[in-house]
């Protein structure tokens, strides 16, 4: 006869909380974790409300599993709540883990979206996953799983010495029903409890607050339905520059222009931005024989947009719709509008094709040949991380297709890889330098380091070719790279200024040096160049400038990659950040505040911030509107 107590017998309860006990302790442990990594200290209350969600969740979830226990005795019923119980305790785990992960590695919240686009593009993103995937993590799940699995009645063996070892069950609870029924209540209000905004410290936003099950369910609900102004799409896609065409003036002389985008480039790593840092001796003098922009910016701090906006000259999607300019472009791109006049067209990039549907997006601009790494010869060069191999292996593709084809004007783009995640830095053609203590950021700065090799390689090469006389040649960043300045890591969700901020320079030897103090972004590449060719566009209006051209008063406006996330906008020095409730607005004031450390929100009048939130909406509504996601 088993032996009862309070609701469920001895057995029960050995063989639920043999699992909810160490699946409790194991979430609040990585949350605690996840709170020492937060760039400030948020004492013992502090710490407290960051965990409120995380208590709340497991208290409710291990009721409702008693709750269960007791309504479901023997039988079927018994059988099925047991495999529900062990299924959804791994998944609970998992996903606490993924999250986890994920948070260390970019400093941003797992969310339902997040998780769908990982699965849902596993050619795309599985190389990126398995670079984070480390023994230790993998030993832990396998550990974890197996727990899940056999653990508690392996517990139930040992404490009641092999007595019965089979699943616990059977006896009887007055009033079962009534029993669950008031656990399920309890379960589902404390639950509900941990849904509620933390009211956490400064600095930590309501996504890490949340328990991280929690969030992820959370966000497939509520993450996709924050309201945006209304536009009228069909108006605002009627205004795209679709058939834009070039005229020539009587200044247009046909020269050849060369985009060099460097990979995960930010500005403040780069040594014209930085006199302190000695990574790009190379660029450094370049720099002072080029159009050079003192600030620029990036739109999306992702490559395939930064690409529509820097070849395009249109605001570029967010994640949502960046899939879809692999099948419409709603702009003429630059090689388009200059095959017109004769151009020749190419792209290589020392990258995999298959990321993002790049071959796709590359005839969607126009380009009309790609070369993209699985047609180089590798053998002899480093895999510079797990999108591709360093960027002197498009060196002689280059030169073979000059030498074919540099008799006529021509586009040439060449996107780097280098210096993008995991930064592995290759060394044997250049050596490495230290330029920080941080081994991970001393590893980038390297890989920054060697695009200045590349990028000297591929002039020279120009010269040797006698074709540099001849050319324009467009040197940007597509977008910046950070190391936890503000808690964040990576780029997709770094809206601060070592995630926006690239380098940007245009050579052209027909042009004096200027420097460009106003700030400017990708978008200002296209009428820049079309500007210095000498013609005008006619037929439709980009949202760009000519860095020769550029307005007084300008607003720059930033978006996250990850949809509703963060948005940002510049007037001057002055920088607002918005990030969709999720945490308090910012505001810096660039010109004391370069790096962004001093918080001015408190002092800004809220009219200021109702009305730059609502033209941040407003663009970014109008900008959906262009994309079908």
């Amino acid at each position: 006869m088993r032996e009862r107590s309070f609701i469920l017998d001895r057995r029960d309860w050995v063989y639920l909380f043999g699992l909810l006990a160490p699946l409790t302790v194991y979430n609040l442990l990585l949350k605690a974790v996840r709170i020492a990594s937060l760039p400030d200290e948020h004492g013992f209350l502090g710490s407290l409300a960051l965990i409120r969600s995380d208590l709340l969740f497991n208290l409710g979830y291990a009721l409702l599993w008693m709750g269960l226990f007791a309504v479901a005795r023997r039988g079927f019923p018994r059988w099925m709540v047991l495999v529900l119980f062990h299924a959804s305790a791994a998944t609970v785990a998992l996903i606490t883990t993924a999250y986890h992960r994920f948070f260390l590695v970019t400093g941003s919240a797992l969310d339902a979206d997040t998780v769908l686009f990982f699965l849902s593009s596993p050619k795309e993103v599985g190389a990126v996953a398995l670079s984070e995937v480390t023994l230790p993590l993998v030993i832990v799940v396998i550990i974890s799983l197996a727990y899940a699995v056999f653990g508690p009645l392996t517990l139930v063996h040992l404490v009641f010495h092999g007595r019965t070892a089979t699943a616990p069950g059977g006896g009887t609870v007055e009033s079962p029903w009534l029993t669950f029924s008031g656990m399920a209540l309890l379960a589902y209000a404390l639950v509900s409890l941990s849904l509620l905004p933390g009211g956490g410290p400064a600095g930590a936003s309501e996504t890490f607050a949340r328990d991280a099950f929690v969030n992820v369910a959370l966000s497939e609900v509520k993450g996709s339905t924050a309201p945006l102004p209304p536009v009228n799409a069909r108006k605002i896609r009627d205004g795209l520059p679709t058939k834009a065409r070039l005229e020539p003036t009587a200044q247009a002389k046909q020269r050849n222009v060369v985009l060099i985008h460097l990979e995960s480039t930010r500005a403040r790593s780069v040594t014209p931005y930085n006199r302190d840092i000695r990574t790009t001796p190379f660029l450094n003098e370049l720099s002072k024989k080029s159009l050079f922009a003192e600030r620029a910016y990036t739109v999306v701090p992702h490559t395939t947009n930064a690409l529509v906006a820097a070849t395009c000259g249109i605001d570029p999607p967010d994640r949502s719709g960046t899939s879809s300019v692999g099948d419409d472009i709603p702009a003429r791109c630059l090689p388009e509008l200059l095959n017109e006049q004769g151009y020749k067209s190419v792209y290589f990039t020392s990258s995999v094709q298959t990321f993002e549907r790049r071959p796709e997006v590359v005839k969607q601009m126009g380009y009309k040949e790609f070369y993209p790494v699985e047609t180089m010869d590798t053998d002899g060069f480093q895999k510079a991380n797990y999108f591709g191999y360093e960027d002197d292996v498009m060196l002689e593709p280059s030169r073979k297709w000059l030498k074919k084809n540099g008799d006529k004007p021509f586009i040439a783009t060449y996107e780097t890889i280098t210096p993008h995640h995991q930064y592995l830095a290759p060394d044997k053609r250049y050596g490495r330098k230290q330029f920080a203590e941080d081994a991970v950021l001393n590893r980038y700065q390297n890989t920054v380091r060697y695009v200045d090799f590349f990028v000297k390689n591929l002039i020279e090469q120009y010269k040797e070719m006698r074709l540099y006389g001849s050319t324009i040649f467009v040197i940007y960043g597509d977008h910046g790279e950070a190391f936890g300045e503000h808690g964040r890591y990576q780029h997709d969700n770094v809206v601060w200024e070592e995630g926006l901020r690239i380098p940007m320079m245009i050579v052209d030897p027909s042009h004096p040096a200027q420097r460009i103090g106003k700030p400017v972004n990708q978008l200002d590449i296209l009428p820049t160049v079309v500007d210095l060719l000498g013609y005008r566009i006619s037929g439709g209006k980009y949202p760009g400038y000519s860095i020769f051209d550029l307005p007084k008063d300008r607003t720059l406006k930033f978006s996250c990659w990850y949809e509703k996330k963060c948005l940002a906008s510049l007037k001057g020095a002055s920088k607002y950040i918005y990030h969709f409730g999720d945490r308090s607005e910012e505001l810096y004031d660039l010109s004391k505040d370069p790096l962004e450390q001093n918080n001015l929100a408190g002092e800004a009048p809220p009219e200021e911030f109702r009305e730059r939130r609502e033209e941040l909406l407003r663009w970014y509504a109008r900008v959906n509107a262009i994309y079908p996601p």
